[in-house]
């Protein structure tokens, strides 16, 4: 479904509504949310709440969170904004492709003579980049996303016919949610701490769900979606957002400041830079649930007070992704990390624990397809994933004694005795043994 007919959708169900009652709401819980997502969403239930609570946040005035799914091709990753995006008002959500810092500003922006400049005015706006923006882009957009000022300058250079490079003011104004889609895996340490970095899950289960919603979507595409349209819950859940967006709301205090510092300090092995980003992510998350049950929380005027369930649904979310947040990497990649390279390190080392024999790329790919059945590109696994997997310190890499020429990639001590949070959610991971074998050499040394 492509923009217009998203619009003309979203619009004929709010046509068919009565006017917003909020009495009709009730408080909204993580499963009745997920229960919802789901009639387009097969499993990715983490995934497709964070991309739901991004876009909501949308409607705070400073909390808004920033979302970057990377996977491979195929997997999804460009799907779940997309199909949570239709749930929101379509004048505020803008999908934009590959494009230059200058066509990105021109195709947003409005050219004010008074400022002498082009105003992109993104406040309470979904921008979602369906591929990787261009790299002056983002450098472009980095004060934005990090919230920084409410309004900023910049300057570009533009090429004209008659003057050649003539140089535009360009004024960013507002907080924007803002979601990228890339089959990239590297990322610029700069961006990755202004985003959440989500992976879509990539197992046969989802992958025999979603074949079998593609078919019953695109068999009939007009019977799909008025069955959508007609579906009481998903009309009450758009209904209810667009209910949350005219309630203007101006801010969101957490007054349980103590709960909130004492949970993510206990949280906190070693303290890192990164830190102080990661505290607002998940102040954002506590303001997207308080904003979601904004009838049912306590109010001062245009402010909602979140209360201790939203702080406690927030930090469930967290404990599912914080781990590969940590560590600056795509899910995906810490995933593809604990599934196939140590377990291939454990078949090449046996039992023992003994650091003795590192694994080619060979290695890492011949495991990869006996335990997921596809193959893993060379140059994937080259310039993206042992880059990134080395830069976030689970791997060293070391010349090959018998071919200098070659380089053997080993696991880092201080990882493979880490817990295993996302087993469940990844689909396996290695076992305890291995890592109780690591934890016993790692105290012996």
């Amino acid at each position: 479904m492509n923009n217009e007919e998203h619009k003309e959708m979203y619009e004929g169900t709010l046509e068919n509504l009565p006017p917003i009652d909020p009495s009709k709401f009730k408080p909204m819980s993580t499963e009745e949310l997920e229960h919802v997502l789901g009639k387009t969403i097969k499993k990715d239930n983490s995934n497709k709440i964070i991309a739901f609570l991004a876009q909501l946040s949308a409607y705070t005035e400073n909390a808004q969170l920033n979302v970057s799914f990377n996977a491979p091709s195929s997997s999804g990753k460009s799907f779940i904004p997309m199909e949570v995006a239709k749930l929101f008002p379509a004048e505020d959500v803008v999908e934009v492709g590959y494009c230059s810092p200058t066509a990105f500003f021109h195709q947003v922006g409005n050219f004010d003579k008074e400022k002498g400049g082009y105003i992109v005015d993104l406040s309470r706006k979904i921008l979602i980049f369906l591929d990787q923006p261009h790299t002056m882009l983002l450098q472009h957009l980095r004060p934005m996303l990090s919230h920084d000022k409410k309004e900023i300058q910049l300057k570009i250079t533009d090429k004209s016919q008659k003057s050649g490079l003539r140089t535009k003011n360009i004024f960013l104004r507002g907080f924007p949610t803002v979601i990228f889609c890339t089959a990239g895996l590297r990322i610029d340490e700069q961006e990755s701490t202004r985003f959440l970095l989500l992976s879509p899950e990539i197992n046969e289960e989802k992958i025999r769900e979603a074949i079998i919603e593609r078919i019953r979507r695109e068999a009939d595409s007009k019977a799909y979606d008025e069955r959508l349209a007609a579906d009481p819950e998903r009309a009450l859940l758009i209904e209810r957002i667009q209910a949350i967006k005219e309630e203007a709301v101006g801010d969101i205090k957490i007054p349980q400041m103590e709960i909130v510092e004492q949970s993510f300090l206990h949280r906190i092995n070693g303290f890192k830079p990164r830190h102080s980003r990661d505290i607002g992510k998940v102040l954002s998350l506590i303001k997207a649930f308080a904003l979601l049950n904004l009838w049912f929380r306590e109010r001062e005027g245009s402010v909602i007070l979140a209360n201790e369930q939203d702080i406690e649904e927030a930090y469930k979310i967290w404990d599912l992704i914080s781990e590969s947040q940590e560590l600056n990497l795509p899910p995906y990649v810490y995933n593809l990390f604990k599934d196939v390279i140590l377990a291939a390190y454990k078949d090449r080392n046996g039992e023992d624990g003994i650091i003795k024999i590192g694994l080619s790329r060979q290695d890492i790919m011949n495991k990869h397809y006996e335990l997921k059945g596809r193959f893993l590109p060379d140059w994937q696994l080259r310039q993206q994933i042992i880059p990134a997997l080395e830069m976030s310190g689970l791997i060293a890499q070391e010349p090959d004694q018998n071919d200098r020429r070659k380089m053997l990639v080993f696991p880092t001590l201080q990882l493979t005795i880490s817990k295993d949070k996302n087993n469940s959610e990844s689909g396996g991971g290695v076992d305890e043994e291995f890592e109780q074998i690591y934890a016993t050499e790692v105290e012996n040394l």
